[in-house]
């Protein structure tokens, strides 16, 4: 019988925040977690989609330092086994009421013909995502199109219906699967 494949799609940001408000900044082994969430595929190759903090020119300190620790753990992270870093850009932008805020720009995107193309391209028979935007439905639809099932990974706080319904299976982000996940030095 041929071994099946299984890739891990991560948004960074996504699951950044999922870390930060439910599991109070806990660090994780992205490798472990990648793993753990391949199950009894064998894990073809983690991607990883990430934007580097803003910084302004010139830089405060606060937003050097910052910078800096997202280096070290980019750097971390891309000696990983079968690992793949995709870069995004961060975007300031003003709200209505004049706040600065930060969007993501191109992860989306990336990880969408990231998946796609394994997807039709043979390479996987698994694809499963750590997300929760709704900007991911037509990309999941195309990868089920290519005869690849497709897992959510997602926190019951934050992830939109849309995306939830389309996928063939779904997996919460538990204490439990963070717990077994957690990086150990």
């Amino acid at each position: 019988m041929q071994q099946e494949y299984a890739a891990v799609f991560i948004d960074g940001g996504y699951l950044d925040k999922i870390l930060e408000y439910n599991f109070k900044k806990i660090k994780i082994n992205y490798e472990t977690f990648s793993n753990i969430l391949s199950g009894k595929y064998e894990r073809f190759r983690t991607y990883y989609y990430y934007c580097m903090p803003y910084r302004d020119s010139p830089p405060t300190d606060e937003q050097t330092t910052r910078y800096s620790n997202h280096q070290r753990f980019i750097s971390a992270l891309s000696r990983s086994t079968r690992f793949e870093l995709r870069q995004g850009k961060l975007q300031k932008f003003y709200d209505s009421s004049g706040q600065v805020d930060f969007r993501q720009k191109r992860v989306d995107g990336m990880l969408a013909v990231d998946m796609a193309r394994l997807a039709w391209k043979g390479k996987i028979h698994h694809a499963i995502l750590v997300a929760g935007d709704s900007d991911y439905t037509p990309a999941v639809q195309d990868v089920k199109d290519a005869d690849v099932l497709v897992t959510l990974v997602y926190h019951p706080s934050s992830y939109h219906d849309e995306l939830y319904s389309i996928c063939d299976e779904r997996r919460e982000i538990s204490k439990e699967l963070i717990e077994k996940s957690k990086f150990t030095h």
